[in-house]
């Protein structure tokens, strides 16, 4: 898509924000006005859209992307979604460790076990850790504990949530960015732990590293928009 627009702004619409292009309302791929909870938010996604050059390029505008998704594809069924997110607390990341080598058992456990301790205490639940692949079951109180507090969430916090978990693959680390309770970056380091050891031990592979440069992206762009939210 060309560039169309000379002016953006942002303008208050119902009970949020919308953002305007020349004066008529952004919409969604689905054609609904798209209009998020905070005035921050909505200035954030201004900027991608007075920054675009004259072609729109969607991968510079993850923020609008996030918006978007939860308008269109979360809102409609909040429910359905939470529960296909809550899943993961069946098998999070954190709980899979390598039983060699040493280095790699040494590293998962400094960066896993705080993330796990931390959501022992915060929701007062277990976690059942296990070596190698082999599926191990978490309590079930555990999952349905874990399950309850994703599905408390808004559609806003659904679509950025949702990065972080199918990333990073722990719904831990997820609730722990969402709650504050770990920087993006040091959330980021934990989930890509195996995959920049990989990377460390067998030599950088240009197309690999790309891979995983462009998933720190994404994922470093869902917490902004997480936090943008409470602004």
């Amino acid at each position: 898509m060309k560039r169309f627009w000379k002016e953006v702004s942002v303008e208050p619409d119902g009970e949020g924000w919308g953002v305007r292009l020349d004066g008529r309302p952004l919409r969604t791929p689905a054609r609904a006005p798209l209009v998020v909870p905070g005035r921050t938010l909505a200035q954030a996604i201004t900027d991608e859209w007075d920054a675009s050059g004259e072609k729109v390029d969607p991968r510079t505008m993850p923020l609008t992307g996030l918006a978007n998704a939860a308008i269109d594809r979360v809102a409609p069924d909040r429910q359905k979604f939470a529960d296909r997110l809550a899943r993961y607390a069946e098998a999070d990341l954190a709980c899979y460790r390598a039983d060699n080598p040493t280095e790699l058992v040494v590293r998962q456990a400094e960066n896993w076990d705080a993330l796990l301790s931390w959501g022992r205490r915060r929701f007062d639940v277990d976690f059942a850790t296990t070596t190698g692949v082999t599926h191990v079951q978490q309590p079930q109180a555990t999952i349905e504990r874990l399950g309850h507090e994703v599905a408390a969430l808004d559609p806003f916090q659904l679509a950025g949530l949702s990065p972080l978990v199918t990333i990073g693959g722990s719904l831990v680390a997820a609730l722990a960015v969402l709650e504050k309770a770990v920087t993006p970056e040091a959330a980021w380091d934990a989930v890509s732990l195996d995959d920049r050891w990989q990377l460390e031990r067998w030599g950088s592979d240009a197309e690999a590293q790309a891979a995983l440069d462009n998933r720190r992206r994404d994922f470093l762009g869902a917490t902004r928009f997480l936090d943008l939210l409470g602004g």
